[in-house]
């Protein structure tokens, strides 16, 4: 086995696994860096990913295909999973989702990727923020990217921020079907790993939450999400 070969078996090996490093580095300058959230919190929450996908979700597939990512506040990749034949494109896109829940919310305020739909369409207040944090190329390929900050900034459901004693440790991010869906998905699987992580300080929707707020109508107004479909849910 050449040395190339090895350093991608030994990301494949690694994906889903926290609070571990990668020995080697990949020519950007990062090294590998150790998931700050406990493995045993990483382990709970993506246990949740298999008993959440038989609910009713929504979206397009029941049960639902998914992939589900994890990074500490630092940004740092600690576990990708998938469960089903989910799109290998949404890969990137649940890490991403992961990455701007964690990046834009604080021990303020908790903004899930559903909250910051209505903001950054054209002539919102937060218009270019998908532009802002682009996610790293050499991450896209299965198996990489653990013990890296691979970036990425996606405005629309599916990820959502995680809590501990009021400060953030990370982010959640599902992909693999519509955003609404997506969201439903992260919003029960904090919830069911039963960690209080879902104690957001503050949010934007009703209660306080940083749950999907359900435009009626366009113009969206606020921090507002359009529908995806006719069965839709509000977790």
């Amino acid at each position: 086995m050449n040395s190339g070969t090895f350093k991608v078996a030994l990301a494949i090996a690694m994906t889903g696994m926290s609070g571990t490093a990668l020995a080697t580095d990949n020519d950007n300058g990062q090294g590998g860096q150790r998931c700050s959230i406990p493995a045993t919190t990483v382990a709970a929450i993506q246990a949740q990913l298999a008993n959440v996908a038989v609910m009713d979700n929504g979206g397009l597939f029941s049960p639902s295909r998914m992939w589900s990512a994890i990074v500490d506040r630092q940004g740092v990749l600690c576990s990708v999973i998938k469960r089903g034949d989910a799109w290998p494109g949404s890969r990137a896109i649940a890490i991403a989702k992961a990455s701007t829940a964690n990046d834009f919310s604080n021990d303020k305020l908790a903004l899930s990727t559903a909250n910051l739909y209505g903001p950054t369409q054209p002539g919102g207040s937060l218009y270019g923020l998908n532009n802002s944090n682009p996610f790293h190329p050499d991450y896209l390929p299965q198996g990489s990217g653990i013990g890296r900050v691979p970036g990425g900034v996606i405005t629309f459901g599916g990820g959502v921020p995680l809590y501990s004693s009021g400060k953030v440790i990370g982010g959640l991010g599902l992909s693999g079907d519509t955003a609404c869906a997506d969201h439903a998905i992260a919003y029960r699987m904090r919830r069911a790993a039963n960690l209080g992580l879902d104690m957001v300080p503050g949010g934007v929707a009703p209660g306080g939450t940083d749950n999907i707020i359900y435009a009626n109508g366009t113009p969206l107004a606020g921090f507002q999400h359009p529908h995806c479909g006719g069965n839709d849910v509000m977790p």
